[in-house]
């Protein structure tokens, strides 16, 4: 992930303000000035995107069985990709003995973990539960840490009853302040994805992130979980979030309200942003008519490996 201190530096010496006015929106702008900023410097803020898949894909088969975190290492073999997002969802236990066999396993095969995701929401009511929430993103440090993986995906959560956007805001900055510390000490960024519930717009990411200003929290940008605004169409808020973005991105090939994602456009954003991370695939067969993961999976991974060979250094 950029630091805050280069896009800051940037943005001062050339102004969206200045960007705007030649007719592009702010979001436009922040890409462009992202894309502007790479132009002439040295290679290492050239765009590398590496694909991934995400645990999640097989959701059905790792939570009935099937599968095991195991043989989803051993799928990514088989698919020919060199990363893998490890969902804590399935995990038999937290025990570092079984966690450092994933690792080793993975290491065998020259897998790599982009990191690691688990279901923390921090938008609660109830500071007893809001505190009970950041112990478990400690927890999941931990486990993240015991992994070898440096990064960890965690959700904001959605309104309770009788809450503002205002409360939850300052909630989730409150508890990111905290865990960030927290794994900062370890190594490992925290990806706060723009998932279903208070940050499902760029504005509100982008308001978190810039309270937070720290190098070890940024946006697990979830590509297609944007909700349009009168503002923003879905694109507009990626690009507003890319350079907040942490190396760890999702994609699916829908949006959240079913409309397909125009792949290549995406990528061409990142490609001009300069952004450097993993991809990963998550698929989901959300449709009457999806295909099973056993073919959608292979499908969706197919396409990013094109496209991520087509936009990226490496």
């Amino acid at each position: 992930m950029r630091s805050f201190v280069d896009r800051r530096q940037f943005v001062k010496t050339v102004g969206l303000g200045a960007l705007a006015a030649a007719g592009m929106g702010i979001a436009e702008a922040r890409t462009a000035a992202a894309a502007q900023s790479d132009a002439g410097a040295d290679k290492s803020n050239v765009a590398r995107l590496i694909p991934g898949c995400c645990a999640y894909s097989y959701d059905k088969d790792l939570r009935h069985g099937k599968m095991t975190l195991e043989d989803f290492i051993l799928r990514a073999v088989e698919l020919q990709i060199p990363a893998v997002d490890m969902t804590v969802y399935y995990l038999k236990s937290t025990d570092p003995d079984y966690l450092h066999g994933l690792r080793h396993l993975a290491y065998k095969h020259c897998i790599a973990f982009s990191g690691a995701s688990c279901g923390a929401s921090m938008v609660q009511a109830s500071a007893a539960k809001r505190a009970d929430t950041l112990n478990e993103i400690k927890k999941w440090v931990d486990v993240t840490d015991e992994l070898g993986a440096s990064h960890l995906r965690i959700f904001a959560g959605k309104l309770p009853n009788g809450a503002n956007m205002k409360d939850a805001i300052d909630w989730v900055v409150e508890a990111m302040k905290a865990a960030s510390d927290y794994s900062g000490k370890k190594g490992v960024t925290l990806g706060l994805e723009d998932h279903e519930g208070v940050t499902q717009t760029s504005d509100v990411c982008l308001e978190i992130m810039h309270r937070l200003d720290t190098p070890y929290a940024g946006i697990n940008l979830d590509i297609t979980n944007f909700i349009a605004t009168p503002t923003q169409d879905a694109y507009a808020q990626i690009a507003a979030c890319i350079p907040y973005a942490t190396g760890n991105i999702h994609i699916r090939d829908h949006f959240y309200d079913h409309t397909p994602v125009d792949m290549d456009r995406v990528w061409k954003m990142l490609a001009q942003a300069g952004h450097q991370g993993y991809v990963s695939a998550e698929y989901e067969a959300s449709f009457s008519d999806s295909l099973p993961a056993s073919t959608g999976v292979p499908k969706l991974m197919d396409e990013i490996k094109t496209l991520c060979k087509k936009y990226s250094s490496v």
